[in-house]
């Protein structure tokens, strides 16, 4: 935890996900008086706890009792703090703050910005909290282009001439998690990391890039390997994420061809196996540092609230 320095606070921004929270105190330049990070997200405050979570984190920051905070993320989703209605898609990135919920309270301007949605038939998507940070991507300069964030729920987004075209949500977390937990391959796998370099891993993803339609049949191959050899197969953990990864940028690539180069929000390992995939298929790339784009996102969100 750092504390806020002699400058004039500005704001507090909340980036308030799913499983964690991350509050900064914000001069109006964008300097970061104060930080914190816990694990409090939207599952720990259900039903009614997120002003009194807000609020002892910012009491420990010091921040001014008439302070106004702007909030991204699930504490904006149905059954969160307060519902921020959906924003469809395309959208302007620099407009978010217009769709903002002010939540009813005592002596702040507290503002949760809205999410995203796609109504696409057969397409149709939901986004919070990945917006706030493409509009900090865009603030920074990137107008146009592709942006990968990887995760639980990898999302990849579209932007042009400023504003968020179209999106594709991939449960590549989510199906690693679940098919090392719940499936025939939690025997198999294994426990322990891996290199991103691993042949394991690249072999997975370059088979998905070659064919990833035929994902189901590869899954249940790491399975009859270590049934017909008698041991696991070699870094089953490794493959198996080479596989869901390249069946990710596989079907990115179908989607939006390799013309257009791609920024990367990711960081650590996860990163690094995302380069990897990225660049086995063919993708030019950069990485962007997810934290400082939700908080750029927040802070032009509050200048155009307050400034």
């Amino acid at each position: 935890m750092t504390r806020p320095s002699p400058s004039t606070p500005f704001c507090a921004a909340i980036d308030w996900g799913t499983t964690n929270l991350r509050i900064w105190v914000l001069d109006q330049a964008g300097g970061v008086l104060g930080e914190r990070a816990s694990g409090e997200g939207m599952r720990a405050c259900m039903p009614d706890r997120f002003e009194a979570v807000m609020e002892g984190h910012l009491a420990d920051l010091g921040a001014p009792s008439g302070l106004p905070v702007i909030v991204a993320g699930m504490a904006g989703a149905r059954g969160g703090w307060r519902e921020a209605a959906y924003l469809s898609a395309p959208v302007e990135l620099d407009a978010l703050h217009k769709g903002a919920f002010v939540v009813p309270h005592p002596t702040r301007d507290v503002r949760i910005l809205p999410g995203v949605c796609q109504r696409l038939p057969g397409r149709e998507d939901v986004m919070r909290g990945e917006e706030t940070q493409l509009a900090g991507a865009m603030a920074q300069g990137l107008a146009d282009g592709l942006v990968c964030l990887p995760g639980t729920h990898s999302k990849w987004a579209s932007i042009e001439a400023g504003r968020l075209v179209s999106f594709t949500t991939f449960m590549t977390g989510e199906l690693f998690a679940l098919l090392g937990h719940h499936s025939i391959l939690k025997d198999t796998l294994g426990e322990g990391g891996f290199e991103p370099d691993d042949p394991a891993f690249r072999g997975g993803v370059e088979d998905m890039l070659e064919d990833g339609a035929a994902i189901t049949g590869k899954l249940f191959s790491l399975r009859a390997a270590a049934l017909l050899s008698g041991a696991a197969a070699p870094h089953p953990r490794a493959r198996l994420s080479g596989l869901l990864i390249g069946a990710e940028v596989a079907a990115a690539r179908a989607m939006h061809g390799i013309g257009r180069e791609v920024g990367l929000v990711a960081s650590g390992t996860q990163a690094e196996l995302y380069r990897s995939a990225l660049g086995l298929a063919g993708f030019r790339f950069h990485v962007l540092d997810g934290g400082a784009l939700v908080r750029r996102g927040l802070l032009d969100a509050a200048r155009a609230l307050w400034g």
